[in-house]
């Protein structure tokens, strides 16, 4: 099959739906159909050969953080030419309720589209202005699919119609074979290993509130260390810090895929300490593959995830008392770090790209064949499942 993809957000510059599209663009091909990607970049970024450059992105606010995003006439006519060579049997198209090169793609394209929809945000006045100029893109979708049952919330409240759920892909087989580093392990006597993944300035992403929560961390277990996993203003982020825990702290930048398996395979626990905006949890299940116990801010996504409590500990969103007793009750008793983590490398087949790209292989296969009894969601589920449709 011919699939054209189209990434709405800077390919260069990391995050969730870039990620995403990647895996998923990668696992497709290795299936041995043919995938073109259609992605903004920096100029002198180093694409894989599957991506077509669409022009340079510039950054817009949008649900709580800052997209890098590609829009305007000369982009219009990047899109027309990338679909009029590509000949795609089916179009799939991502966040097209951004400004950015998917809703330009279903504007200009004549064939079957599938669109994912991440954003899980209730009180978006974004997608609430942007109804009239969405709703002839809505028209135009073949099928459409949500992450998660807060993201199909989110589309239901402000655009109408429905999805149906398939999640985020996870390589969980990458994470569980990647191999710990000695040097992020916990030392003999120390009081365990702390892991953050994420922008470290970005706010909803809740670096303060652990930070605020460390050195009652570090009071009650000695030596213990937090690793701090992402690109930003590294010293500002440490201002949060008392100088006497300041040395137990460690930001490493930005790391390769590779290493940051490698770190979520190394530390005691995993620590989600988001504050909103989040429609799925990616990190979370990269995390229980790689074995790592994970404790997370109770927000609806990643309860989900976590089952509620069952693959891993929740606290409540915000609060850094709750979040350092719970961290402490963690590194404390290695026989419920280990329950967590063998309880969670079950959870997490679900979401491994053999499952989730056979259902959107699915879907594909659907409006590909009747455009028309594509529409409702329940068709989609069915055919997902195996199951008969009805027109």
């Amino acid at each position: 099959m011919k699939i054209g993809v189209v990434c709405p957000y800077a390919w260069d510059i990391p995050g969730g739906v870039q990620n995403h599209v990647r895996d998923l663009a990668e696992h497709l091909i290795r299936l041995g159909h043919e995938v073109s990607v259609l992605a903004p970049a920096d100029d002198e970024a180093a694409l894989p050969p599957y991506v077509t450059h669409a022009g340079r992105a510039v950054p817009v606010p949008y649900n709580g953080s800052v997209a890098r995003v590609n829009f305007g006439f000369l982009s219009a006519a990047r899109v027309r030419r990338w679909l009029h060579d590509g000949e795609f049997d089916v179009l799939h198209v991502h966040e097209p309720s951004s400004p950015s090169l998917s809703i330009l793609a279903c504007w200009v394209s004549s064939g079957p589209i599938v669109a994912t929809f991440h954003t899980a945000n209730p009180r978006s006045r974004a997608m609430t202005v942007a109804y009239p100029i969405l709703q002839p893109t809505l028209e135009k979708i073949s099928a459409r699919i949500a992450v998660s049952e807060y993201a199909r919330r989110t589309l239901v409240e402000h655009l109408g119609g429905d999805a149906v759920v398939i999640p985020n892909g996870v390589d969980v087989e990458f994470y569980e074979r990647a191999e710990p580093k000695p040097e992020w392990q916990t030392q003999p006597g120390a009081g365990g290993t702390l892991a953050f993944i994420g922008r470290i300035n970005e706010s909803r992403k809740g670096l303060a509130t652990l930070l605020e929560a460390f050195p009652e961390i570090a009071a009650a277990r000695p030596g213990v260390r937090l690793l701090v996993l992402g690109g930003g203003d590294i010293e500002e982020a440490a201002a949060f810090l008392p100088e006497n825990v300041r040395g137990q702290v460690e930001f490493l930048g930005r790391l390769s895929d590779e290493d940051k398996a490698r770190l979520l395979s190394s530390v005691d626990v995993y620590v989600a300490p988001n504050l909103g905006g989040e429609s799925f949890g990616i990190i979370l299940v990269e995390a229980m593959s790689a074995g790592a116990p994970v404790l997370a801010s109770d927000l609806d996504a990643f309860g989900l995830v976590l089952e509620g409590g069952q693959v891993g500990r929740l606290f409540p969103t915000g609060d850094a008392h709750a979040l350092a007793e719970d961290a402490i009750e963690l590194l404390e008793n290695p026989v419920e770090r280990a329950r967590l983590a063998e309880a969670a490398s079950l959870a997490v087949r679900r979401y491994d790209w053999s499952v989730v790209a056979a259902d959107l292989l699915a879907v594909y296969e659907m409006v590909t064949t009747d455009p028309l009894a594509a529409a409702p969601a329940q068709n989609i589920e069915a055919l997902a499942a195996g199951e008969p449709f009805e027109p």
